[in-house]
């Protein structure tokens, strides 16, 4: 996602946290290193079924700020030399996609320097569909965190904790974006619930909408804290509704370009 004007003043107001967050950073990474035993060890316990946890997308998917996302242009025509080849223009944040570290702090970590341990992890669901229903900015809360591990057990070390709000199912539909009257209008979460999965450990939290702050978010606060915190986050993430509150193992494939502030991703499960 993108918003440059209002992303450059809230930049203003976030730049005395950055020592913290450099801090909070070098904790993160050993929290990474904890967390790939218990993905390995849920792996080893799995079925075996896998589930695509991405979206096919074209110059039609929906993008934040309007803009199409990829762009196509033939470089080697099938009839004139045997074989095809396309040329494609791509913006980082579009279709199923990484938030890089990097992507909201003028240092952080590059999506092709994220720890591979984290691109391993323990998949945790939290149900948001039922008060996604009621209000279209919802948003996961600490009481929500609180349920899932009353219902479901800790929060493993290093899992990424994703939000199923069943907004994917709006895809194709004007709503998956915005109101009738053109406002942004999405689940997502809030600053108070990734600042305490930061406490408990996890390494990245995903979202099957366009934004991980829900979208009549002012101020982008998860994009500013959990971001620069050494933390990574998907957006746009497809059928969390076919897998289980727990015991699912998420391998991300972040894409490996150098200075990348994040890029489409293929992403799975296995359960």
């Amino acid at each position: 996602m993108c918003n440059a004007c209002i992303i450059e003043e809230v930049r203003k107001s976030m730049l005395s946290r950055r020592s913290l967050f450099k801090g909070a950073a070098m904790a993160g990474v050993a929290t990474a290193a904890a967390g790939l035993l218990p993905a390995r060890q849920a792996l080893a316990q799995s079925s075996g079924k896998v589930i695509d946890l991405t979206h096919t997308y074209d110059e039609t998917f929906p993008t934040f700020d309007g803009t199409p996302g990829i762009a196509y242009e033939e470089a080697v025509n099938f009839e004139q030399h045997g074989y095809q080849l396309w040329k494609l223009t791509i913006y980082e944040h579009t279709g199923t996609h990484i938030d890089a570290p990097l992507h909201f702090s003028k240092d952080g970590t590059s999506v092709a320097d994220l720890p591979v341990e984290n691109l391993m992890a323990p998949l945790c669901v939290l149900d948001l569909t039922g008060k996604a229903k009621d209000d279209a900015n919802a948003m996961v809360m600490k009481d929500d965190i609180d349920a899932w591990i009353s219902a479901n057990g800790a929060i493993p070390a290093g899992a990424c904790v994703a939000m199923n709000s069943g907004w994917a199912a709006k895809l194709g539909d004007p709503a998956f974006r915005n109101t009738p009257d053109g406002k942004l209008a999405f689940p997502g979460f809030s600053k108070e619930a990734t600042d305490y999965l930061a406490e408990l450990g996890a390494a990245s939290i995903a979202v099957d909408t366009l934004s991980l702050d829900p979208g009549n978010s002012a101020d982008f606060a998860v994009h500013f804290s959990w971001l620069p915190n050494g933390h990574f986050g998907i957006e746009n993430i497809a059928n969390l509704d076919k897998l289980p509150a727990k015991g699912a193992t998420i391998f991300i494939g972040a894409p490996k370009h150098a200075r990348g502030t994040g890029g489409p991703a293929r992403v799975m499960a296995v359960i």
